[in-house]
């Protein structure tokens, strides 16, 4: 080539394959090579072994090649192989090449006539071969044999697919001469992935098999389906001079002679045989490869990038030196720490947009969940106004009463002060659940250590826990508090002389104005089948209303509902819905929509159930614990007495206006007791002495990486490696070299119109072109070397140039062209002379 620089491209990208091809699909790149395919027994081996000079491929019947070989040439001064999976081995004896091809594939494949598409990588270094790397395919099969599948023709299909599909990969595609062009299956797959016919190679084998009378003169001149990189003929050895041991060097002879003795092949004999298919090939992958270097250098730094973060967590790590040790788990906690601090403060850069987490989660126990189980505790009226009526009677005894008691108000507000420790003890158990979910989110960057992730896990969760009764002791201590003293002297108690005024509204007040409380997807699950079953509509509660739409535009208003005597209540889950559900009524047994004495809605998680609740309770509907069903009168209901019930409701109004204060200081000191005895602490915790915890431990077992992760590992820094080497083989090499421009274009209308043809839609046909009026054949121009003019446009019938679908005849090849005498008729254009041959006179 004279190009010291484009020969060197060759076994640039050999040394690629050979950097990414051990650190398997994690680095894939899309490497320049030429991939042969073609049908069974189309000459593919041959056309290797031709190269090589050497017989070193398996050969037998029915399908042989069944994993592909990726084949690079080297030039050089001494032979020899070496394949990948037996690095440091060199092979003298090509014999042992074709055993260990056996071997490999069998290892892979089995031994009964399986397929693998995992590669099978041979270098054969040869002064006889020129660089070239060549991926052989196994041949197009129709019919299973062996063990092999019903659908071996889909999978290997499918496996030449992969490789050929690749923009960066050179098509040869191998059709033998004594076939039918169009039922080529090497082109056929060509085309689908190469319309436009920029990556594929032409090559006809067996010329010398043909029927008498007939050649293949128009494929090779391009004029029949032309491509752009046009065809090349070569003569292999025969089945008999094979199995006779024939020399492959005398094979390449007799195949020179070939094309210098045949009248339709000697004016280009020149630009025919194997030496000249490997010039090309060579020629046209160098090109080739030139062309994509800078994509691929782009490519390759991208992957780096992606890496260069990952690799350096550990690129440095060695568990056998104490001190990086030492150095790695104290930057591994500190980060813990960070991350434990953010998740909790909120605050860093890595935001959750797909859910609530850490912080969030607890500030929505603290002002959703606490709140709404605060009421939930004491809203049972029927009972309520019974314990009050048997307080005032039993303490007035014997005698009537005349007064309201003291000591009734006070019983009453210490049982139901007493009721609140449940849902603040739920409370301190929810804010641990959230506090435990924190931790293992913030330890999974440790999952590289698992018993350093289980054992940070398990000393962070055990104090937690012994901050968990510190805590509830703490809840406890408070309740008890409000219990010792019951002030009724507080600037917020209503007091018996503004029980009447204020009675009954303390939880009636209404906020100013209509104002939204929530909006959100909620479904109506209580509709039955015949009225369209459930469906999904979009809400939207106010403080005086709750709405919905049939969508977020909220144009198209669907119903209104009156938030008057609404009351909630708890559905339990239907076996047939995934969904969380609750329900609405009224408290004056009217229906609530429609014809419906409940409206249930559902949600999709029990997240969304606590926010409506919590919602519907900031609007004002507060839960019910009573049945609807009417109640049966007992002898302890007690009595009609006007008195008597004048007193229950003046303690009722007491009892609310209490607990309103009670109310308003548990839910302002429980967060706060929670957040400074157990988030606080288990914050400095982490910060201060969960390092000396782990020091304790064997810090050879914390630090020992999982066999995952150290195969990850492992993996990451060979891909990685790979990639860096790759990077600098490309920045070695100079790409300030000369190329040979890609050939101009053709007629390549065939391509287009059979590409969208079916396959069944080919016909086979005469080789031979239309004569014209006069009898005469025409001769189509060759374009002269260089030209860039494409050649003139051929009319087509069914996806067939017309100027050469003439009358067919059973069994005739495609390439059939009659071999005509010297009387036949002059063409009417003249020919351009053949090229002279070397020792031989130009006739």
């Amino acid at each position: 080539m004279g190009n010291r620089g484009m020969e060197e491209l060759i076994p640039l990208v050999n040394r690629l394959q050979d950097a990414v091809a051990t650190v398997g699909r994690c680095c894939r790149l899309d490497l320049p090579q030429i991939a042969v395919v073609g049908g069974q027994s189309a000459g593919k081996s041959s056309v290797l072994e031709n190269f090589v000079g050497r017989d070193f491929l398996p050969r037998g019947p029915g399908i042989v090649t069944r994993r592909p070989l990726v084949l690079q040439l080297v030039n050089s001064t001494t032979e020899y192989a070496e394949f990948l999976h037996c690095k440091g081995k060199r092979f003298t004896d090509f014999e042992e090449v074709c055993h260990e091809i056996e071997v490999e594939t069998d290892r892979a494949t089995g031994t009964n006539k399986g397929i693998s598409s995992i590669p099978i990588n041979l270098r054969i270094y040869s002064p006889n071969v020129l660089n070239l790397t060549l991926i052989d395919l196994p041949g197009i099969t129709k019919v299973p044999v062996g063990d092999q599948p019903a659908d071996i023709e889909y999978q290997i299909r499918d496996m030449i697919m992969q490789f050929i599909s690749r923009e960066n990969c050179l098509i040869l595609a191998v059709t033998p001469a004594n076939t039918d062009l169009t039922n080529s299956d090497a082109l056929k797959l060509a085309k689908d992935v190469d319309p436009q016919g920029l990556r594929t190679i032409g090559v006809i084998t067996k010329l010398d098999l043909m029927d008498e009378g007939t050649d293949a003169r128009n494929v090779l001149e391009n004029k029949l389906l032309p491509l752009r990189r046009g065809y090349i003929g070569i003569v292999n050895r025969s089945q008999k001079d094979i199995e006779g041991k024939k020399d492959i060097k005398a094979a390449l002879i007799a195949e020179r002679n070939f094309f210098l003795s045949q009248l339709a092949y000697k004016h280009m004999a020149e630009r025919m045989g194997t030496p000249y298919l490997q010039k090309i090939l060579n020629e046209q992958l160098t090109n080739h490869i030139r062309e994509i270097l800078p994509v691929l250098r782009d490519k390759l730094r991208r992957q780096l990038s992606s890496l260069e973060k990952e690799v350096a967590e550990f690129k440095d790590c060695r568990p056998d030196d104490p001190a990086i040790t030492a150095k790695a788990l104290l930057l591994m906690v500190k980060q813990f720490s960070v991350d434990f601090d953010k998740k909790i403060e909120g605050s860093g850069n890595q935001v959750d947009t797909v859910e609530l987490s850490g912080g969030a989660r607890i500030n929505k126990v603290f002002h959703e969940r606490f709140p709404f189980e605060l009421v939930k505790m004491e809203f049972d009226e029927k009972e309520l106004r019974r314990e009050i009526s048997f307080a005032i009677k039993n303490i007035h005894g014997i005698r009537p009463g005349l007064f309201t008691p003291d000591m009734a108000f006070e019983t009453i507000v210490k049982k139901q002060i007493v009721k609140l420790k449940e849902p603040c003890l739920k409370c301190v158990d929810l804010v641990i659940q959230e506090l435990i979910h924190t931790i293992r989110q913030c330890s999974h960057k440790l999952g590289r250590y698992p018993k350093l992730r289980e054992v940070t896990e398990r000393i962070v969760s055990s104090y937690i826990r012994e901050r968990e009764g510190r805590t509830k002791t703490q809840v406890l201590l408070l309740i008890d508090i409000q219990l010792a003293y019951i002030n009724t002297n507080h600037e917020d108690f209503i007091g018996f002389a503004n029980t009447q005024q204020r009675c009954g509204q303390l939880y009636k007040k209404q906020p100013a104005g209509n104002q939204v409380v929530r909006k959100g997807w909620l479904t109506i699950s209580n509709i039955s089948i015949m009225k369209g079953g459930a469906k999904e509509y979009w809400f939207v509660l106010t403080t005086e209303s709750l709405c919905w739409f049939k969508d977020e535009e909220e144009k198209e208003n669907k119903y209104m509902l009156s938030l008057d005597n609404l009351k909630i209540r708890d559905v339990e889950r239907s076996f047939m819905s995934s969904k969380n559900a609750f329900a609405l009524f009224n408290t004056e047994q009217r229906n609530v929509y429609k014809d419906y004495r409940l409206l249930e809605l559902a949600c999709e998680s029990q997240e969304d159930l606590d926010g409506w609740k919590a919602s519907l309770l900031k609007a004002g509907i507060y839960p019910d614990k009573c049945t609807i069903e009417e109640e049966t009168e007992c002898i302890h209901s007690f009595s009609k007495d006007p008195q008597l019930e004048r007193q229950v409701e003046t303690i009722r109004s007491l009892v609310d206006s209490y607990m309103c204060i009670i109310h308003k200081t548990i839910q302002d000191l429980i967060p706060k007791i929670i957040m400074h005895l157990m988030i606080n602490n288990t914050k400095g915790f982490i910060n201060t002495e969960l390092l000396a915890k782990l020091y304790s431990e064997d810090q050879t077992a914390l630090m020992e990486e999982s066999l995952e992760q150290a195969q990850r590992h492992d993996e990451i820094l060979r891909t990685y490696n790979a990639i860096s080497e790759a990077l600098n083989i490309i920045g070695n090499i100079n790409v300030n070299t000369v190329s040979v421009p890609l050939p101009p274009p053709v007629d390549d209308s065939w391509l287009h119109t059979s590409h969208s043809t079916s396959s069944s839609h080919w016909q086979p046909f005469s080789g031979r072109p239309p004569y014209n009026q006069s009898g005469q054949a025409p001769i189509l121009p060759v374009e002269s070397k260089g030209s860039s003019s494409s050649a003139p446009p051929i009319p087509t019938h069914h996806g067939i140039p017309q100027s050469l679908s003439g009358p067919s005849s059973a069994g005739t090849s495609v390439f059939t062209q009659q071999t005509r005498s010297k009387s036949t008729h002059a063409p009417t254009t003249p020919r351009r002379p053949p090229p002279a041959v070397p020792g031989k006179p130009t006739s």
